[in-house]
C-alpha cells in the first residue's frame, strides 16, 4: 500500500521556496506574486531522454535534481559531472528500489528501458512518489492497465505520461477546428513514421558486457539472459523482452495525436497489422517496415512506419508524406490536416496554427505536483496507457501473423481507399530498395477483436493473442499492489 505523507512532510513541502540569488540550488520565481514552491526530483535512467530532462530541469526554477538513478557507473559519472558543475550534490543509486526510497524525494522521472517503465513507476508510487514516465508507458497492455488503475485510485499521487505532445495547445485548437466542420467530415486519421534504421548487426556469440553495467538491475523483471545485440545502451529496442519496435518507439507519439484528433479514449474493437524486418539480417526480432489499421468508428487510424530509405539502401535519404516524415495527418473529405497546417483538396493551405511540440510538458507536471491536482486532463496517465497500447495490439497481431503474398496483403485491406493506397506506397518503398514483396513476403497479423471495456481480445484469434497481453516478472522485480 502507498505510505500517507504525514501532514508535517506536506507543511514542510509547502514552505520549501527558491530564495532570491544567483545559485542553482538558490533560484527565486515567483507565480501571480508568491514564491514558487521546490519541487524534489530524481531521474532514473539518463543513458538518453533522462539526461535530456536533466537539462532541461537545470533551465527551470522551482524545481531540484536530488538523486539519480542509474545501472551503468559511466552514465552516472556523467549525470553527476553535470549537475556538479551547476552546484547540486544528487545522491548516487544503482537499485531503483532504494532510489525511490529517498526521502528527499518528491517525485521520479523515468526514463529507462521500456521494460520497466511500468515496474518502476508502481514501485515509486508504492513509495508515495509522484511521477512523470517517459512513453511507452508501459511493454504490454495488462500491466498499463494495473498503472492506471492504481494512479486512479490515488489522486493525491499526479503520474503523468512522456507524451508531451498533449500539452501542445495548438493542435487542441487544430482540432477544434476541422471539427466545426471546415474541411467536412473526417476519413481517416493517420500517424507516420518515416525514419531510416540500419542493421544493428548479428553477433556469433553473446556480447561481453561493460563491467561498470549491472546488467541484473538492468534486466530487473526479465529473465537474466547473455546479450545479444552489439549497442548495448540502444538496439534493446528491437528485441521484444525489452522493447517494442519503432510503433513502440516513436509510435506512441503519433498514436497518442491520431487518437486524439478523433476522440477515441479507449481501444478499438478490432484491428490488423503486417510487415516485416525487411532488408537484412541481424540481431534485431521487431520489424522496420510496419502498417497498422484501428479499426475505430466513424473514423479509423492507419499507422505508417517505415525503416528503410527512400530508395537504393541509401540511408541518407529519407522517404516523405505530403511533406512529413514523422508526424500526423488527419483527412477530411475537403482537405486534410498536415501537423499544424490545414489544406483544402487542391493542397492550398487554409488555415495555420501555432504549434509548441508540447514544450510545456514538464513544467506541467511540476506545477500539477504544487497544485495538488492535475493541471489537464491530458495528463491522465490513461492516455499514455491507451496509446502505448495501441503499439502493442500492433505488434501482437503482427507476432501471431504469417507471411503473406502481397495479393493476400491487399485483400486484408479491401474496402478502405485510403490504406490500399498507403498499402500500394509502402511497397513501392520496398520496390525502391530492391525488396520484392512476392519474394521476400510480408507478415500478414489476422483482424484481432477486441474487448474495449476488458482491454482483453476476443474471437478467433482470442487465445493466441491474449497470450502476448501480459508478461512475467523475476523474482524480487514483481509490480506492487497499490
Amino acid at each position: 500500500m502507498i505510505p500517507s505523507r504525514t501532514s508535517t512532510s506536506r507543511r514542510r513541502f509547502l514552505r520549501r521556496t527558491f530564495a532570491i540569488g544567483t545559485a542553482a540550488a538558490g533560484s527565486s520565481c515567483s507565480w501571480f506574486g508568491q514564491p514558487l514552491e521546490e519541487v524534489r526530483v530524481g531521474i532514473c535512467g539518463f543513458h538518453g531522454k533522462g539526461m535530456h530532462h536533466i537539462r532541461d530541469l537545470l533551465g527551470r526554477r522551482g524545481v531540484r535534481i536530488v538523486a539519480l538513478c542509474d545501472v551503468d557507473g559511466r552514465v552516472m559519472d556523467e549525470g553527476l559531472k553535470v549537475l556538479g558543475d551547476r552546484g547540486y550534490k544528487p545522491t548516487a543509486y544503482k537499485d531503483y528500489r532504494k532510489f525511490v526510497e529517498d526521502k528527499e524525494l518528491d517525485g521520479v522521472i523515468i526514463a529507462t528501458p521500456n521494460h520497466s517503465h511500468t515496474l518502476i513507476a508502481m514501485t515509486a508510487m508504492a513509495a508515495g512518489k509522484h511521477v512523470y514516465v517517459e512513453k511507452p508507458v508501459c511493454h504490454n497492455i495488462a500491466e498499463g492497465r494495473l498503472l492506471v488503475d492504481a494512479a486512479h485510485r490515488h489522486p493525491e499521487l499526479i503520474v503523468t505520461h512522456g507524451l508531451q505532445l498533449r500539452s501542445d495547445e495548438g493542435r487542441d485548437e487544430a482540432f477544434a477546428w476541422v471539427k466545426e466542420g471546415h474541411l467536412g467530415p473526417m476519413t481517416l486519421s493517420r500517424g507516420l513514421n518515416y525514419k531510416a534504421r540500419e542493421s544493428i548487426g548479428k553477433l556469433s556469440a553473446p556480447d561481453r558486457i561493460n563491467s561498470r553495467i549491472d546488467y541484473d538491475l538492468w534486466c530487473a523483471c526479465r529473465p537474466v539472459v547473455p546479450v545479444m545485440r552489439d549497442k548495448f545502451h540502444y538496439d534493446w529496442h528491437w528485441q521484444w523482452p525489452y522493447g517494442n519496435g519503432d510503433i513502440g518507439n516513436q509510435g506512441p507519439h503519433q498514436l497518442d495525436v491520431a487518437r486524439w484528433a478523433i476522440d477515441q479514449p479507449r481501444l478499438p474493437p478490432r484491428m490488423m497489422s503486417l510487415g516485416n524486418r525487411w532488408g537484412y539480417v541481424d540481431d534485431g526480432q521487431t520489424p522496420n517496415n510496419q502498417l497498422a489499421f484501428f479499426d475505430y468508428d466513424p473514423v479509423p487510424i492507419l499507422f505508417d512506419n517505415r525503416g528503410l530509405p527512400l530508395k537504393d539502401m541509401n540511408w541518407k535519404q529519407e522517404p516523405v508524406y505530403q511533406g512529413i516524415r514523422i508526424g500526423n495527418i488527419l483527412h477530411c473529405e475537403g482537405g486534410w490536416l498536415a501537423e499544424g497546417r490545414a489544406y483544402d483538396n487542391a493542397g492550398k493551405s487554409v488555415e495555420k496554427f501555432s504549434t509548441s511540440g508540447g514544450s510545456s510538458h514538464m513544467e506541467n507536471w511540476l506545477q500539477s505536483i504544487r497544485d495538488g491536482r492535475l493541471a489537464s486532463p491530458h495528463l491522465d496517465i490513461a492516455h499514455g496507457h491507451v496509446s502505448a497500447s495501441l503499439a502493442h495490439l500492433a505488434n501482437i497481431s503482427y507476432r501471431i501473423g504469417k507471411t503473406a503474398s502481397p495479393d493476400e496483403v491487399r485483400e486484408r485491406l479491401q474496402g478502405h481507399a485510403l490504406a490500399q493506397q498507403t498499402l500500394q506506397d509502402f511497397q513501392s518503398n520496398l520496390d525502391a530498395n530492391g525488396i520484392d514483396m512476392a519474394v521476400e513476403k510480408a507478415v500478414l497479423g489476422p483482424w484481432l477483436e477486441i474487448d474495449p471495456e476488458t482491454e482483453a481480445f476476443v474471437g478467433e484469434f482470442a487465445a493466441e493473442a491474449n497470450a502476448l497481453r501480459e508478461e512475467t516478472y523475476r523474482e524480487g522485480h514483481e509490480l506492487p499492489v497499490i
